[in-house]
């Protein structure tokens, strides 16, 4: 999958409605999200999602790519999303699992909100 599409498929993931997200999210993914229950399997997200409002826009910044190995590609970025009056603020990674020609699945998700660095007292 070449830069251009990774990032398109990531986007996705934000937009997209739960059938979508049921599609591209293997239900062995693991994830990290900052609310409880924090650590969530892939089917327990997928189930999270369908009752979730999707995000009507996000922005993809800071964006990294790293292939380990073939079929298996790692990024990184920072998120900041939006939707009616809301706003939020994440650096992410995901880590996606060729499973054919073209057809990725996400295995891994994780999202941290931007954290406050006391100033230093020097």
């Amino acid at each position: 999958m070449d830069d251009e599409r990774v990032w398109s498929f990531e986007k996705s993931l934000w937009t997209g409605d739960a059938d979508h997200y049921r599609e591209l999210v293997d239900e062995e993914c693991l994830m990290v999200l900052p609310l409880p229950p924090f650590v969530l399997s892939g089917t327990q997200a997928i189930e999270a999602v369908a009752g979730t409002p999707r995000w009507s826009s996000v922005e993809i910044s800071q964006e990294q790519i790293s292939r380990p190995q073939e079929g298996l590609i790692v990024i990184a970025y920072h998120a900041k999303a939006a939707r009616e009056d809301e706003s939020y603020e994440a650096n992410c990674t995901s880590t996606y699992r060729r499973l054919s020609h073209e057809v990725w699945r996400v295995i891994q998700h994780q999202q941290t909100p931007p954290l406050a660095i006391p100033a230093s007292n020097t």
